[in-house]
């Protein structure tokens, strides 16, 4: 199976740079995307209609902001928006699909900027996304989660780590959460099978980042580690085009 997450930065933005042609030729069995911006029903039929395709989509209470989708080619036994915490659930980040074998969430986590009170919600929500998802591990299937982290894990993540570890998406408290998702049992799929730097999965639009490569990378697929034989392969899409983001993905085998 090939399971791909994107942070589109809009969907209706990324329907007019080429979506569909993109999922239709790229043929995930599973797209998680990340800051979906928009609602079901602000969206023609159309717009989310693609053959051989189901939807599972998780709007956020404010228009115009945030929220998840996913396209799955199999129909999973069931789809679950959130993780019953009322206070982030508003914002439409998490989809959970469960399968036979596997559950797969997609994940737009919150970014820390903005002022102190944002970060404090950020660390909450990384907080009760771990508990959340540590608990469907006592399942026995496969769990993976991926998305949008909204932080660079070690200075190989990003271009200038030292000039941002002030900044957040670089803070000792915010990589410090991901130490303790992999100390934890969890396995980052793309560094256990590629070690190179200057891999990033996001730049910025103002400074035409991109034509340099002056990224980070901020977007991952997690498994937990007794599942991670059954992944076979992780990248990085990142000559895919339409958002400040590309896509990321992993090849499954369970």
């Amino acid at each position: 199976m090939k399971l791909l997450s994107w942070n589109i930065n809009g969907y209706r933005a990324v329907l007019k740079k080429g979506f569909a042609d993109f999922l239709l030729s790229a043929k995930p069995d599973i797209l998680g995307l990340q800051e979906v911006k928009a609602l079901p029903e602000q969206l023609k039929p159309d717009d989310t209609n693609f053959e051989g395709y189901g939807k599972a989509w998780n709007g956020a209470e404010r228009k115009g902001y945030s929220g998840t989708a996913v396209f799955f080619r199999n129909m999973p036994i069931s789809a679950k928006n959130g993780f019953g915490q009322p206070k982030f659930d508003c914002e439409g980040r998490v989809i959970t699909l469960e399968y036979e074998k596997f559950y797969f969430i997609t994940c737009y986590f919150p970014n820390g900027g903005q002022g102190e009170k944002r970060l404090q919600y950020k660390m909450e929500f990384y907080g009760e996304f771990l508990k959340y998802a540590n608990a469907l591990r006592k399942n026995r299937k496969a769990v993976i989660f991926c998305g949008d982290v909204n932080t660079a894990h070690k200075p190989i993540d990003l271009e200038h780590p030292e000039a941002n570890e002030k900044n957040t998406g670089f803070l000792p408290m915010e990589r410090a959460w991901i130490d303790e998702v992999i100390n934890s049992g969890w396995t980052d799929t793309f560094r256990h099978f590629n070690k190179q730097p200057k891999m990033y999965t996001w730049w910025d639009y103002k400074t035409r980042a991109r034509e340099r490569n002056v990224g980070w990378r901020l977007d991952y697929f997690f498994i937990d580690s007794e599942h991670i034989s059954a992944v076979k392969d992780a990248f990085i899409l990142s000559d895919i085009q339409g958002s400040d983001h590309c896509p990321a993905g992993i090849i499954l085998d369970l």
